[in-house]
């Protein structure tokens, strides 16, 4: 395991936990609750300044003065996860994509679980957008941080959706 440097702030949605490299690569982005927890925290030590970028730009996101972010990254995953991951960041700021329009994007139309799957995994949210992945029928399905935050992050965007009273949130916590 690499060290990691991490910070945690609060936010307007919440605690945020950003880690990064030594090189400053952001590597996680965590919410105060995460059904993926990130493994090796024992290795993470911290220390704000290598964050602070990271934090700056997740902060100028959440208050409505960012639409992209301008960040080395560095998660890591299988080859499909990361293929996932790099996909979801062409979502443009304000849009949304159904599961099944990601899988398509990737060339694996019938992978439709399996990117749910990667999309759950993400260990950078918000700056790769996996809240902008919602159901075909346009509601709201699972977000590893509650659907509370992913509805609060599309209406920060301009999306008006909300979640549907007959799906559960897939994410979460017991």
């Amino acid at each position: 395991m690499i060290p990691l440097y991490y910070d945690a702030f609060e936010s307007p949605i919440g605690t945020l936990t950003a880690a990064t490299d030594a090189d400053g690569s952001l590597r996680h982005v965590l919410f105060a609750q995460n059904r993926h927890p990130a493994r090796g925290r024992e290795h993470w030590h911290r220390d704000p300044a290598p964050v602070a970028e990271a934090r700056r730009q997740l902060l100028e996101y959440l208050h409505g003065e960012r639409t992209a972010f301008d960040l080395p990254l560095a998660p890591d995953g299988t080859e499909f996860q990361l293929q996932v991951w790099r996909t979801l960041a062409q979502i443009p700021f304000g849009a949304t994509w159904s599961y099944a329009q990601l899988a398509q994007r990737i060339g694996r139309p019938s992978a439709t679980r399996a990117v749910g799957a990667a999309n759950g995994r993400n260990p950078l949210p918000i700056v790769l957008p996996c809240h902008r992945v919602i159901d075909s029928d346009g509601t709201l399905t699972g977000f590893g941080g509650g659907l509370p935050t992913k509805l609060a992050l599309l209406r920060l965007e301009g999306v008006r959706t909300a979640p549907s009273p007959r799906k559960a949130d897939l994410f979460a916590q017991a």
